[in-house]
């Protein structure tokens, strides 16, 4: 369930009309602020999954990177075990 973040359109028009801003112009303010609002904002549980994300990402590459350097390792004592 997708968390959203409170804005209250009316209040914000009945502030900008009662600063002297036209009805009109209010309204698309805040229409266009909703949108940005909606859009582009991330909320706290956004940012909760992203860092999971990278977690799990992060996590993935140091396994990755640990089980090459014990292959390389490996491949050394080997060549290591020839020579001798």
């Amino acid at each position: 369930m997708p968390q959203t973040i409170s804005f209250d359109t009316f209040s914000y028009v009945k502030e900008l009309k009662e600063a002297g801003m036209s009805e009109e112009q209010a309204a698309i303010q805040a229409k266009t602020l909703r949108r940005i609002i909606d859009e582009q904002l991330a909320t706290k549980r956004d940012l909760d999954e992203m860092e999971l994300r990278l977690k799990a990402e992060i996590t993935s590459t140091i396994i990755k990177w640990v089980a090459g350097m014990l292959m390389a390792q490996a491949a050394v004592v080997a060549a290591l075990v020839k020579l001798v």
